[in-house]
């Protein structure tokens, strides 16, 4: 698991290889990824949208973008956390995820990023 602070926000993730969603033979890789947010503003904030940039090892690199997360916009009291499960594929055995969420300070209604700590993406027998 990977955890940064940014702009007051505890953001963490851990990823799970899926195998049963892969094909190994024609270089199709998934994994599923959880991300908790925690606010540790004094203020709610809500989640307006998303950006990631997603890398393999064979050197493929694309970028996706769209408004809130799982087709939610959450919004986030002060001291509260939301969590949601999401997943990516990739055409290696590793790779890497990063990014930032937009989110709306809901006093001021000023947007601001929030960086998402990279994350690997690795097949566990890569790991021996």
């Amino acid at each position: 698991m990977v955890s940064k602070i940014s702009e007051g926000l505890l953001i963490s993730v851990e990823t799970f290889y899926q195998p049963g969603y892969s094909n190994q033979q024609a270089s199709e890789f998934m994994f599923a990824y959880k991300i908790n947010i925690e606010n540790h503003n004094p203020f709610s904030v809500k989640l307006i949208s998303r950006y990631w940039k997603i890398f393999d090892s064979n050197g493929e690199y694309r970028e996706v973008e769209g408004d809130g997360v799982v087709g939610e916009q959450p919004v986030l009291t002060s001291g509260a956390a939301y969590n949601y499960m999401s997943g990516c594929n990739i055409r290696s055995e590793m790779g890497r995820m990063q990014g930032y969420y937009t989110m709306q300070n809901l006093d001021t209604h000023k947007t601001f990023n929030v960086t998402i700590p990279p994350f690997d993406f690795v097949v566990p027998h890569k790991l021996n």
